[in-house]
């Protein structure tokens, strides 16, 4: 008996660091895998990607976008690659030392040397990545007067006008998609 309380107890196996407060953002639980992810690339500072329109202007923000930085052996100071559109190229040609005054204001030191611009072609397969907002939105359609009517119908009884239209407007989807899909059965 003895001898197994002498016995020394083999430690248990390595748990992750326990966090001491409760939630965390979930920034800051991907903060090492966005971290990797960045510097593959060559970007040590990974707010350069996400604060992009922040640093240069949402007019440029919407024009180009970082790719990557590169480094030279032993030089100092990197070589920032944007990509753009074809037609914005020149346009930011014009803007670069501004650009590179702004990216090293990020940084806090002179980290970028030059800027590069990679031009993709307007039309063809490099379409979706030359793509820096988002197309505009269709309006939908009208609903048939039938349909109108049917809606209103639905939501007559009800006093309280909001309500009402919200109900209108959810009878006219349903009525509208319901006769769609009846469309296409057929």
């Amino acid at each position: 008996m003895n001898a197994t309380r002498m016995a020394k107890k083999t430690p248990p196996p390595s748990l992750p660091a326990r966090r001491t407060r409760g939630f965390e953002a979930a920034s800051k639980l991907m903060e090492r895998q966005i971290r990797a992810a960045g510097e593959a690339r060559g970007f040590a500072v990974s707010r350069l990607l996400t604060h992009w329109a922040e640093i240069v202007g949402a007019d440029v923000a919407a024009q180009c976008r970082p790719v990557k930085i590169g480094y030279a052996k032993g030089g100092l100071g990197g070589t920032l690659t944007l990509l753009t559109t074809g037609a914005a190229g020149p346009l930011l040609q014009m803007q670069l030392p501004g650009l590179r005054e702004k990216v090293n204001a990020c940084y806090g030191y002179n980290a970028i040397a030059r800027i590069v611009l990679t031009q993709t072609a307007p039309m063809g397969f490099s379409e979706g990545q030359a793509q820096f907002t988002p197309p505009p939105r269709r309006a939908a359609p009208a609903p048939s007067p039938e349909i109108l009517q049917a809606a209103n119908a639905c939501a007559a009884g009800i006093e309280n006008t909001s309500l009402r239209a919200a109900l209108e407007k959810l009878a006219c989807n349903v009525l509208t998609k319901a006769q769609k899909t009846e469309g296409h059965q057929k």
